[in-house]
């Protein structure tokens, strides 16, 4: 094995005692079998049985077989020292027999490693959306997302849409394949009703999002902000959650949206944090300016520069430039209808104790 494999010799001592255990006993099990070979050799218990489940973490599925092969040349080769006399062939076609048991139980082996390894990651995985969710940024959480490699995963964003017919394990599977295809990274968990994405590595949260839509079903789908990493997703899914709730309440909303394109529908709601960021944009920065704030008042009540400025004895240009300093300090237009509604009700908010 180390003069046939550079693999096998990098190694560590137990990992390399325990083959050699394998190596001896699958020897000893086909001995056993020769001997009697009614029944079928039970190389699974017999022979894998002796090593360690956590084997299959230092060794792989390839490296298993190679070795293998190697213990069963040298069987073979040995096959004219420990053969009776005119049994040779005999004892080479058992050795074949048996060495095809051993291959196909190794696999066997290696399958129900990989299948209690995605059932753990699974839990795993739905241990951690579900901190992401409550905003649990706790130790706990930091060894979870270690555990499933998301400790470098860097630019994350959370999204939430209604989930599609089928069996859950069925629709998260195709929306973790569709992102791989995107090299995107995906934690996906189905919430009753609803279909939740956490994705990671995203370098444009719109046009990665659109080219995956198709994994969600028909109906709202709420982007959360972009964050630096998984431990502050919680902020995203916050957003996301609140606006997928509030999004019917905008029927042109587009797919997908940005949660901060929701906030007037979330802050009706009852989504006190939209509140606070629709105040935030919209009335501080007019709190210290009273002659816009008095515009924009005005403005929302006429809906018209010329009743405006007769109503505040300005020319029509003052008011066009008032509200062009408005939107300069929101980011809103007031000649939009989606805009101006935005702002009246940040106003109005302004007035509340939120």
């Amino acid at each position: 094995m180390e003069e046939a494999h550079d693999w096998y010799r990098s190694l560590s001592a137990e990992d390399r005692s325990w083959v050699g255990l394998v190596a001896q006993a699958g020897i000893g099990a086909f001995i056993a079998w020769y001997r009697d070979r009614s029944t079928a050799p039970p190389i699974t218990s017999d022979v894998f049985g002796t090593a360690p489940r956590e084997l299959t973490r230092s060794i792989t599925l390839r490296q298993t077989l190679d070795l293998v092969r190697t213990v069963i040349d040298v069987v073979e080769h040995e096959v004219p020292q420990v053969a009776a006399p005119g049994q040779e062939q005999q004892l080479r076609e058992a050795v074949l027999i048996y060495s095809r048991e051993v291959a196909f139980s190794a696999a066997e082996v290696y399958a129900q490693a990989a299948e209690s390894r995605g059932a753990w990651d699974a839990r795993l995985e739905a241990l951690v959306i579900d901190a992401v969710l409550r905003g649990e940024a706790d130790e706990a959480l930091r060894s979870r997302v270690s555990a499933l490699g998301w400790d470098e995963v860097r630019n994350v964003i959370v999204v939430a849409g209604k989930s599609p017919a089928g069996p859950s394990a069925e629709v998260v599977d195709a929306l973790r394949r569709a992102a791989a295809r995107q090299e995107v990274d995906a934690l996906v968990s189905v919430q009753g009703r609803r279909l939740v994405g956490v994705l990671g590595n995203v370098d444009e949260p719109i046009q990665t999002v659109e080219r995956l839509q198709g994994q969600w079903a028909d109906g709202p789908l709420v982007i959360g902000p972009l964050v630096p990493h998984l431990y502050a997703a919680g902020r995203s899914a916050r957003a996301a959650l609140s606006g997928h709730t509030a999004a019917p309440a905008w029927s042109e909303a587009p797919r997908p949206c940005l949660a901060e394109e929701l906030l007037p529908e979330r802050a009706l709601a009852g989504d006190v944090h939209a509140r606070r960021l629709l105040v935030d944009r919209v009335a501080r920065p007019l709190r210290s300016a009273d002659t816009l704030r008095e515009t924009v008042q005005t403005y929302l009540s006429e809906r018209s520069l010329e009743a405006t400025a007769r109503l505040m004895f300005v020319h029509p240009n003052t008011v066009r430039y008032r509200l062009g300093r408005v939107a300069a300090l929101t980011g809103y237009d007031l000649g939009h209808s989606r805009d101006a509604f935005c702002v009246r009700l940040a106003l109005a908010y302004s007035h509340l104790a939120i």
